[in-house]
C-alpha cells in the first residue's frame, strides 16, 4: 500500500520548496507513494491548519507553516511505512 502524502499551500516560496523537496525524497527514497498538492483552502483549513506550507502523511498532520528538515521528513515516511506493515 502506498504511503499518502498531500503538501498543503498555495504556490508561495515555503510551499514550491516543500513540494520540490517532497519530491527530492519520493524519487531518492523509491517509496511506493501518493504525492498529492492541494491548494483549496477549503480543504486546507479541513486539517485544521492555520499556517501553509502543510505536510500531511497518512492523513496525520506532520507539519505547517514550516519546511521540515528532510531526515524529518524521511523519518516520518519510515514510520507511516511501518505502520502500515504492522496493520
Amino acid at each position: 500500500m502506498a504511503v499518502d502524502i498531500k503538501i498543503l499551500g498555495s504556490e508561495c516560496p515555503r510551499c514550491k520548496q516543500l513540494a520540490a523537496l517532497m519530491k527530492e525524497i519520493t524519487v531518492e527514497l523509491q517509496a511506493d507513494v501518493t504525492l498529492e498538492k492541494i491548494n483549496d483552502f477549503g480543504k486546507i483549513a479541513s486539517y485544521g491548519i492555520l499556517a501553509i506550507p502543510g505536510l500531511v502523511i497518512n492523513g496525520k498532520v506532520k507539519s505547517a507553516g514550516i519546511v521540515p528538515r528532510k531526515n524529518e521528513i524521511v523519518n516520518w515516511i519510515e514510520e507511516a511505512r511501518k505502520e502500515q506493515n504492522n496493520a
